[in-house]
């Protein structure tokens, strides 16, 4: 597997999301993608407890430590990339968190705007 071109949705290169914990479907700290991420982790957000507790009441459970694979757990204020599709979820749900447009994917863009990104823009 390979990441597609790595542009943001601003159409510059793809900025870094995090690395502590590093982030990304392939855990290179950027929100890249491929046809495999069948998910779009896509979004890098600044996680809140507020979306952190969203997320969990929904099934994906982000704040537990998970050893086994080697996970955590995120924290308030950690920087995450997120599914496109969670996170417009989220933002209808108006508990969306901050996010980083310029470590934000432009495929993020298939299922989220780039106005309702803007909103959130850190």
């Amino acid at each position: 597997m390979t990441p597609e071109d790595s542009v943001n949705v601003l159409g510059a290169p793809l900025g870094l999301c995090g690395v502590d914990p590093v982030t990304g479907f392939f855990r290179d700290g950027h929100c890249n993608t491929c046809a495999a991420d069948q998910g779009s982790h896509t979004v890098c957000a600044v996680v809140t407890a507020e979306f952190l507790a969203f997320s969990k009441y929904v099934g994906n459970d982000l704040s537990t430590p998970r050893p086994e694979y080697g996970f955590a757990g995120l924290n308030p204020g950690d920087s995450w990339c997120l599914c496109a599709a969670r996170f417009l979820q989220a933002h209808d749900e108006g508990c969306a968190p901050q996010i980083n447009l310029k470590a934000t994917h432009k495929r993020a863009l298939d299922i989220v705007s780039l106005e309702v990104l803007r909103t959130h823009a850190v």
